[in-house]
């Protein structure tokens, strides 16, 4: 037989074919079948197409699935409180695209994000596109990033206010004793409500209410003496359950100005917090390096930034002492490497903020085993029992004495367990279905130029 060099011949035929006379005799064809079960045929990463994307509706936290002509699969999420049509609306963009030219793909679509929320679609394509490409290749997504740093991933977890002390001290105390090398609390003016004289606000003011969009140097909202006495009360508490040895965040401050943020700072500064966490809005550089310079305290922002480009000019003005990009906003895996590659360079250290199920919760292990200034990664769901059962192939518990285990399977390292997916999703019906509605039914001109 002639082969012409375009000619694609099948493995498996190839491996009959070319054993010739000597497969025959050595080879029993169940033999040679049982050896390509451990060879990876599927895969032919050059000719691998995106067929179709799917969402599955978690609660709060959609699931973005992307579908391939070989069987592949990936999975990503999108963003904590993020709409699943952020990540529907690029569909278009991505049928009959190679998955593994990840970067090139992120370019065609980063002009659909934006900050905060709005980069929710944008970011859980890229985690799939990741997946996907360590599958295709049959490595895992740290190793594609330029290999790892570190084995295990260092977790905080949120711990939420309560209004008896006591039952805070209680869960912070539960935090050391299930292994937590680094604690983040969260104390804000919610504990001066009805508290005479601690806060000096105007009537009725949004700054007081939960869910305000009111910019918080634009409430009027001012901490008083007594009330940074109180809230310093709160922080010596829980000082003297967990003592002074191990790191301790703290966040939610409450829409108030700038001198209060400054005033708190010093304030606390006797209590050594590992930082004070976005105490105004990112966007305020100026307002932030103000903060920053008159306190002795670390700050922290980010997790509403989308791209690299603002996080460096934070950095180059060391506005913050460290920056926290979540990576469902910030542009995704490859990009919030590229965030810390950058930060390094000023010498600004990188947290990582998440509130996502584990496929979330995974893609940031992964950025974080490869990111050399990395400090620690946030988990909000360390409480919830039944957190983790939705993936498999990874360490169980995820999160174990306050680490996660890097995977080292291929792509993100895990498989989905379909049925306890089905369990956690807000409607069976919304179970990956298909989307034609989204499929592309016109030629749209997406560049950015004429």
């Amino acid at each position: 037989m002639t082969l012409n060099r375009c000619t694609r011949v099948p493995r498996r035929g190839f491996l009959r074919s070319t054993a010739g006379a000597f497969a025959a005799t050595f080879w029993a064809n169940e033999t040679l079948d049982a050896a390509l079960q451990h060879t990876r045929t599927a895969s032919q990463p050059s000719d691998l197409k995106i067929t179709d994307l799917r969402v599955a509706a978690l609660p709060f936290r959609p699931l973005v699935r992307i579908d391939t002509n070989q069987g592949i699969v990936g999975y990503g999420e999108v963003r904590d409180g993020a709409s699943k049509t952020y990540a529907l609306m690029l569909k278009r963009l991505l049928l009959g695209e190679n998955p593994c030219n990840v970067d090139k793909i992120f370019r065609k679509i980063k002009q659909f994000g934006f900050h905060a929320r709005q980069a929710g679609g944008v970011c859980g394509v890229e985690m799939a596109l990741w997946d996907l490409a360590g599958k295709a290749y049959g490595i895992p997504v740290y190793a594609m990033l330029g290999g790892k740093y570190r084995d295990t991933i260092r977790i905080y977890a949120d711990t939420p206010e309560a209004r008896n002390p006591q039952e805070f001290k209680d869960r912070l105390k539960k935090r050391l004793d299930d292994g937590f090398t680094w604690l983040k609390m969260d104390i804000g003016i919610g504990v001066l409500r009805n508290i005479s004289g601690a806060l000096s606000a105007p009537l009725s003011s949004p700054g007081l209410t939960q869910g305000d969009n009111t910019v918080h140097m634009l409430t009027g909202v001012e901490v008083t003496d007594k009330g940074i006495a109180l809230m310093g009360e709160r922080v010596a508490e829980v000082r003297e359950i967990v003592g002074m040895d191990i790191p301790l965040s703290m966040d939610h401050f409450g829409h108030i100005g700038v001198n209060s943020c400054i005033r708190l700072g010093k304030a606390f500064q006797k209590y050594n917090p590992a930082w004070m966490e976005d105490l105004i809005p990112w966007q305020y550089t100026d307002l932030w390096k103000k903060i920053t310079d008159a306190i002795d305290v670390p700050t922290i922002t980010g997790e509403d930034i989308y791209l690299k480009e603002p996080f460096e000019v934070l950095c180059r003005e060391h506005a913050v002492d460290i920056i926290h990009p979540d990576l469902a906003t910030s542009g995704g895996i490859l990009e919030t490497h590229k965030i810390g590659d950058m930060a390094q360079q000023y010498g600004v250290p990188m947290a990582m903020h998440m509130a996502g199920s584990p496929v979330s919760s995974i893609a940031n292990v992964h950025c974080a085993a490869a990111t050399e200034n990395f400090l620690v990664l946030e988990n909000h769901s360390v409480d919830q029992p039944n957190w983790g059962d939705i993936v498999e192939g990874v360490q169980k518990p995820i999160v174990n004495r306050g680490f996660i285990k890097v995977p080292d399977g291929p792509g993100l390292g895990f498989t989905i367990n379909e049925e306890a997916l089905k369990q956690q999703i807000r409607d069976p019906k919304g179970y990956f279905e298909p989307s034609p509605e989204w499929d592309p039914k016109e030629r749209i001109n997406d560049r950015l130029w004429s």
